[in-house]
């Protein structure tokens, strides 16, 4: 009897332990779940293309740094197609992802799938690129893109000696020749591109040192969709037979993005520009493609603005893993990106002015590209 009752309490004392670390064990996974599923959770991202070398490399980078925290990750490239981009959305939602990186191609185009995010209390944050006319945007990451369009205009004024680098005045006096190009109209980034640059510009324009020859200092004549380096060659083409084809020659040309300028320099190029006799103009761009820093190199276009989409990658993953934590991302503006239904909290990186005399320092010895990918 003694027996019995001893193996009887043993049991009791098993099992009410068995209980309290059961109960411990569920309280942990209580406490994942409340945490956005942290621990392993899947992370969607989503990013435009694959034509443009910088969505490849910010997209393997926050992957890479995603999963180094532990989490899965789904990530997609749409092609610059929007259906493509609105499906990639709406599978990784069905797939149970418990937050979203967008670099949207449209701005606008993916209002009903964040409606679905929010339902199911996925967070969003809008990757470079600011989703529009939602209130279903968490957070942010991006450059300070009207500083970019400032480093833009600032640039080609270095390249036509109006400026030096330390921004005092140059000998150059002009009148000089200049055409405008801006970004895809569907994109957020473009209008702060161009506003920036024009911030610099106008003065300039006014007075009669930078002349736009052709008219077209409109935003939305100026505008290439998609960013397409093909349409801005055959626009380069137009103004040139229109606008020079008296002798009169283009000496600057503001160009917002690499690919753009690459197209811009072919179709200089088959109208005789870049001899001795007929040197290119100034040309700038963004993001230190390849294939532009080599350019710059040989002393075809001008200059570009760097964007390390290494630390915008990190700035990302930080405010991914708070946010799946149960926490707040940190931000550093909270009053200037109004997506048209709230303003959409942020964290801008600092972008950098490159050309020949600084793509050493900037891209090889920090370890951005290695040398022999540019030679």
């Amino acid at each position: 009897m003694k027996f019995t009752k001893l193996a009887t309490l043993a049991v009791a004392v098993g099992l009410g332990a068995a209980l309290t670390a059961c109960g411990s064990s569920q309280k942990s996974v209580d406490q994942q779940a409340a945490a956005g599923g942290a621990a392993g959770g899947l992370v969607g991202v989503t990013m435009p293309t694959k034509s443009s070398e910088r969505w490849i490399h910010d997209g393997d980078n926050i992957k890479a740094a995603l999963e180094k925290l532990g989490y899965q990750v789904d990530l997609q490239y749409a092609e610059d197609d929007i259906p493509t981009q609105v499906n990639q959305i709406e599978n990784q939602i069905t797939k149970g992802a418990k937050l979203l990186v967008i670099a949207s191609i449209d701005g606008t185009a993916i209002t009903t799938q964040l409606q679905e995010a929010a339902d199911k209390k996925i967070p969003v944050i809008a990757y470079d690129r600011l989703i529009r006319n939602t209130p279903n945007v968490d957070y942010y990451a991006t450059f300070d893109n009207f500083k970019v369009g400032v480093q833009q205009a600032t640039s080609l004024l270095t390249g036509l000696k109006v400026l030096k680098e330390d921004g005092s005045p140059g000998e150059g006096k002009g009148p000089f020749n200049i055409e405008l190009f801006a970004g895809s109209p569907d994109d957020n980034n473009a209008t702060f591109f161009f506003n920036g640059a024009m911030s610099v510009l106008k003065p300039y324009l006014e007075n009669g040192t930078l002349v736009v020859k052709s008219g077209q200092t409109a935003f939305n004549v100026a505008a290439i969709l998609r960013w397409q380096a093909a349409t801005a060659q055959r626009r380069m083409e137009d103004l040139l037979t229109k606008t020079y084809s008296s002798g009169d020659k283009v000496q600057g040309v503001l160009s917002p993005y690499d690919g753009l300028s690459i197209g811009i320099l072919s179709a200089l190029k088959s109208n005789g520009y870049g001899t001795p006799g007929q040197p290119y103009p100034v040309v700038t761009g963004q993001d230190a493609e390849v294939a532009s820093v080599k350019s710059i190199i040989a002393n075809e276009q001008y200059s570009t603005i760097f964007k390390d989409t290494r630390k915008l990658a990190e700035t990302t993953v930080k405010m991914a893993d708070a946010v799946l934590k149960g926490g707040k991302a940190e931000t550093n503006n909270t009053t200037d990106y109004n997506n048209g239904q709230k303003v959409v909290p942020a964290f801008l990186l600092e972008s950098v002015i490159l050309n020949k005399g600084n793509y050493q320092k900037e891209l090889i010895d920090s370890g951005y590209y290695k040398a022999e990918q540019l030679r």
